[in-house]
């Protein structure tokens, strides 16, 4: 985490503010979108990198994305007394706990509960039920009890697991949380979050103090967001969130602080065979030191251990002999060994490896930004190209591009190139047909630059259908990148049916590369079949999917997703100059 913010309280505290509003709003069954506009502002606001009291100084708060006119009134009024009068009066508007069990119980019951009870929150619920109060409330008898315990059942017991995407934004507002603490040292997300995994069950932060890591913790409690305090040590515990998400948080002192992010970094396998390795090192590996044994192996109960020094997790790495083993590859699956024998590549791929944008969609298929806007966004971060590759034909619930729309984009592509330095290049997702052509005719797909072709249709195949389908596809000479290829959603739908290693033997013997996908509901392809690809020489490229210029933000997903698979730079085509990867991806007979 960055040196501590001034500022960070502030916009920890309008972020949660605006937050809680949206959920008050929708709780009290108000227009939808109204409610949707305040979570929609706190995320807009949670992720402006700036100072938001200097823009509000400045009059220009409705700068940050979906900030009107009446909002920035709102913040601007957070900022200067440190409270909502609105947020104040939908409070008192509500009985006291409606969040939570908004979840269960309608509002108009929960009025009832409450006036005549006094239920404020979950535990209260379910006391009053299993006491059998429940029937003294006007309205409410045993049937009822029975519903309210299957529904207070279904919110317990729903599904746990965030998407990446959504876990890493609520570790974002946990820790300017955190960062608003005087207290507050360093603060790291760790786990799953850390290591890109596709989806989280606990978020983990570990964070150090500047003079007493219980107070840091005290502070910690105190996120207006804690619905349960589960476990609590010294310098730990573990909260349930109005979401239901699990959250592990650890204050250490800044001499801990490196050991206990490895510590709660890395997969549980990885962190054990780390101790192992440690031990026959003559070390001792705490959760939050590195102790030298005074003798070898077997002596630890009778020696007198001594702290080492770890400033950095490369000091860990390195007191032990061995190479740093990044974030992304703590799972226990090879990489210790490949530590120890100093043979872990240097050369991950890194988000600054990347040249050019690739899988990138516009308002001509069902893109939410213009070709211009696409263009601009891309050379903001820095990228010397961009693909445009919207959706061909047979993608008509998409939008896609009928040929006689093809000479306009490429117009308009034309057009574009005048006014920005990012080199456009005209492509197409061009479906991969049931029998596992091409869409478009081959005097069309010649004239592309890149053709990126995926499945979006008859997932129904069964495998041997899927197969036969998928390898048809990359015999086609004009088949370059595999889009998506499994065409998963996390947590939504499933790979589709297929025979991986034999398509992988196939493109093995093409000319054509594999898409990493970096669009966070699809992360594709997972890491193991990622791997298959390595040994078999396949070449790839990093793409965001991207529909929108929000969207290409998303790129350090799919960085995240190659390094979980040791994937290194020169694996990766859109790392390559402009021209070179023209030359790679270019459609030929």
């Amino acid at each position: 985490m960055p040196p501590k913010n001034p500022s960070a309280n502030d916009k920890f505290k309008v972020v949660a503010i605006l937050s809680e509003i949206g959920q008050l709003l929708e709780v009290k069954g108000f227009d939808k979108f109204r409610a949707r506009a305040y979570r929609n502002a706190a995320r807009y606001v949670a992720d402006y990198p700036g100072d938001l009291a200097m823009l509000a100084a400045q009059n220009r708060l409705t700068e940050i994305k979906g900030i009107g006119a009446a909002l920035a009134a709102q913040i601007k009024e957070i900022l200067s007394s440190g409270r909502s009068p609105y947020l104040e009066k939908l409070r008192a508007e509500l009985p006291a706990g409606s969040i939570e069990l908004s979840k269960i119980i309608s509002l108009k019951k929960l009025e009832k509960l409450q006036s005549t009870l006094g239920i404020t929150n979950l535990d209260e619920l379910k006391a009053a039920i299993d006491q059998d109060r429940i029937s003294e409330v006007p309205g409410f008898g045993k049937k009822s009890a029975q519903q309210l315990l299957a529904a207070i059942e279904r919110y317990e017991n729903r599904g746990q697991r965030l998407l990446l995407l959504h876990a890493r934004r609520l570790a974002e507002q946990i820790l300017l949380h955190i960062q608003s603490s005087a207290e507050a040292r360093e603060a790291e997300v760790v786990g799953a979050i850390r290591r890109w995994k596709e989806t989280v069950g606990t978020i983990r932060i570990v964070a150090s103090a500047r003079r007493a890591p219980d107070q840091l913790l005290k502070h910690f409690l105190e996120l207006p967001s804690i619905t349960a305090v589960e476990e609590q040590t010294g310098n730990s515990c573990v909260v349930r969130l109005i979401e239901n998400v699990r959250v592990t948080f650890t204050a250490v002192s800044s001499a801990e602080f490196a050991v206990a992010v490895h510590n709660e970094t890395g997969a549980k396998a990885h962190v054990e065979k780390m101790r192992v390795v440690a031990e026959e090192k003559g070390f001792r590996l705490n959760p939050t030191t590195l102790e030298k044994l005074s003798s070898t192996r077997g002596a630890s109960k009778t020696s007198s251990p001594k702290k080492v020094s770890v400033k950095t997790e490369e000091d860990l790495f390195s007191h032990l002999d061995m190479q740093y083993i990044p974030p992304e590859l703590r799972e226990d699956e090879g990489e210790i060994e490949m530590s120890l024998a100093g043979k872990l590549p240097a050369d991950l791929l890194t988000l600054a490896d990347i040249e050019g944008m690739t899988h990138c969609h516009s308002t001509y298929s069902d893109g939410r930004n213009s070709i211009e806007e696409m263009a601009l966004a891309a050379e903001a971060m820095g990228m010397k190209y961009i693909t445009i590759t919207d959706h061909s034909p047979t993608a008509f619930y998409a939008n896609g591009v009928q040929i006689d729309r093809l000479k306009q984009q490429w117009d308009e592509i034309d057009r574009v190139q005048e006014k920005v330095k990012v080199k456009l290049l005209r492509g197409t997702e061009s479906d991969i047909l049931k029998e596992g052509g091409l869409d478009y005719p081959d005097k069309i797909l010649e004239q592309f630059d890149i053709i990126i072709a995926s499945i979006h249709n008859r997932y129904q195949l069964n495998e041997d259908g899927m197969t036969k389908r998928v390898t048809n596809a990359m015999k086609n000479p004009f088949f370059k990148i595999w889009g998506h290829p499994l065409g998963r959603l996390v947590q939504r739908r499933p790979p589709i049916p297929l025979r991986v290693e034999e398509v992988l033997d196939v493109i093995a013997e093409s000319n054509a590369v594999i898409e990493i996908n970096g669009d966070p509901k699809r992360l594709d392809l997972e890491p193991r079949w990622l791997k298959e690809a390595r040994k078999r020489g396949i070449k790839f490229v990093v793409s965001t999917d991207a529909h929108s210029i929000t969207d290409l933000q998303h790129l350090p997903f799919g960085i995240g997703l190659a390094r979980r698979a040791g994937i290194r730079r020169r694996e990766v085509l859109n790392t390559l100059p402009v021209s070179q990867f023209r030359k790679q991806v270019k459609p030929t007979q």
